[in-house]
């Protein structure tokens, strides 16, 4: 693997951290996914990544890490929004296993997002950050069947092996949780897909699912995706092409529906699904809550 110089890991966000998962930073310790997800909105253009299926780590993580969080005010931190923080290199390669001892360390919390169950390996880290501060993983599926998961993503473990690692994770008692995200027009903006989903969430130890019922589309990746759907999905393209055309957010046409196929299942299962109660539902955010009392 090749490595790239950083400057910074740390970014703060710019919008309302109650807006996704609690979070107040995001870090990605890796450039470019060899995950091969077909719908994959990083492939755009506009975040300037040449080759992006060859993942290159960043240089000297840890020294840079451990100086911005002796500068940065405690928060949470959300890792892998641009890169699956956990590909196949990571194994290997260990940046992420790093980077979570010293955030354990320093006291932040962390939110990751992943298709893989290489996290598992990261338990024990994840359980003691989680006793000082704020962890939820969220496992990103958008098929309930494997064999549709492998085609979509070509390059990942099958839903049920991501179900497997977050029942594991859940019974050391993580706060784990499913991301329905994206949901594919015409491919998986299924009521079955949707409630099969959801209902293996919850048989697999989630807490919560998260959806927005659709996808994006810029520059780059639509070209992508669209030639990836002539390759397995005979006369998909067209459908997208003529309904959506050069629109950023591709809305499912079935959404009306599945929003509420979606909400009937999750309260079904006391599955959390709006952001608020998810948010407020991670045991330490009642404890965050309370430290920026004193921090004012």
């Amino acid at each position: 693997m090749d490595f790239i110089e950083a400057k910074t890991l740390l970014r703060k966000v710019k919008f309302e951290k109650k807006k996704w998962f609690g979070i107040d930073y995001i870090m990605n310790l890796y450039k470019g996914c060899n995950h091969g997800c077909i719908y994959c909105d990083s492939r755009s253009k506009r975040y300037f990544i040449q080759d992006f299926d060859k993942v290159r780590g960043k240089f000297g993580v840890e020294a840079i890490l451990s100086k911005e969080l002796r500068r940065y005010k405690r928060g949470i931190i959300d890792i892998g929004a641009m890169s699956d923080t956990y590909n196949p290199l990571e194994k290997r390669y260990c940046l992420t296993r790093n980077a979570l001892e010293i955030i354990r360390d320093y006291d932040f919390g962390v939110s990751i997002t992943t298709k893989s169950n290489l996290i598992e390996r990261d338990a024990d880290i994840l359980e003691a950050i989680g006793k000082r501060y704020a962890v939820n993983i969220k496992f990103s599926i958008t098929s309930a069947d494997d064999k549709m998961a492998s085609v979509i993503e070509p390059n990942v473990v099958p839903t049920s092996e991501r179900l497997k690692a977050m029942k594991r994770l859940s019974e050391k008692g993580i706060f784990v949780g499913v991301l329905i995200t994206p949901i594919l027009p015409f491919l998986t903006d299924d009521i079955n897909n949707i409630k099969s989903i959801v209902q293996l969430a919850h048989e697999y130890g989630a807490k919560f699912v998260y959806t927005k019922y659709g996808m994006t589309m810029s520059d780059g990746q639509r070209e992508y995706y669209l030639k990836k759907l002539d390759d397995n999905f005979k006369g998909i393209s067209r459908k997208y092409q003529y309904f959506y055309g050069k629109q950023y957010s591709c809305l499912s046409r079935n959404y009306n529906v599945l929003q509420e196929a979606f909400v009937d299942e999750c309260n079904k299962y006391g599955l959390l699904y709006k952001m608020d109660d998810i948010i407020g539902s991670n045991k330490i955010c009642s404890l965050y809550e309370q430290l920026s009392l004193f921090d004012v």
